[in-house]
């Protein structure tokens, strides 16, 4: 019998003063997967071999390979140096499998966007990694307001500014894509926002 209890997020928001982007995953997974005690800790999730590709034109970069770890720091000190802040569309879940999968994840509680857009003024870009996430998002998003395509952006006016929103596709390993093409589709939208 799997205990549903409610989990809160264990971290929290990544949030440089600067960030022009944040994006938006949907939960952190068990803690028995983190490598480090940040984003994407799990050493199976692509997201940091993602931006080593993209800014680094080297998978390994943020990867401290001997030790099957993460170098957090540097990615830490990347991100600030970058402007791009994270954190979870879910503040509060039920797993209802036990494990890391967004297809067994419940929210019970949405984040609140508004309040952590308060924190990061010169944000106008959000982007979610995965459907979950995105479907998450969208609870709190004005009515009326697109659900962006993998790959693709919708405008909305959200929290006194206009937002442009962006569904990249999830850095899981269960999501069935070469890591060469999940990076193709997140160069295009850092080029897109400035950040390369």
């Amino acid at each position: 019998m799997i205990d549903l209890k409610i989990e809160t997020h264990p971290l929290k928001p990544f949030s440089p003063q600067n960030a022009r982007l944040l994006m938006l995953g949907s939960f952190p997974p068990p803690k028995t997967r983190w490598k480090m005690d940040f984003y994407y800790p799990n050493y199976q999730n692509d997201m940091w071999r993602i931006f080593g590709l993209i800014f680094f034109q080297n998978k390994d970069y943020f990867l401290d390979i001997p030790n099957k770890n993460f170098k957090e720091q540097l990615i830490k000190d990347f991100l600030n140096e970058k402007g791009i802040a994270i954190f979870d569309t879910a503040y509060q879940v039920v797993r209802l499998q036990g494990n890391a999968s967004d297809k067994f994840l419940q929210i019970v509680t949405p984040t609140d966007m508004e309040q952590l857009l308060s924190t990061i003024p010169q944000c106008q870009s959000v982007m979610t990694t995965g459907d979950k996430a995105t479907d998450t998002l969208m609870l709190s998003m004005p009515e009326g307001t697109q659900k962006p395509v993998i790959g693709q952006a919708v405008e909305t006016h959200f929290a006194g500014r206009v937002l442009t929103l962006y569904r990249m596709p999830s850095s899981s390993r269960a999501y069935p894509l070469a890591l060469e093409k999940k990076a193709e589709a997140y160069l295009s939208l850092f080029k897109e926002i400035g950040l390369l």
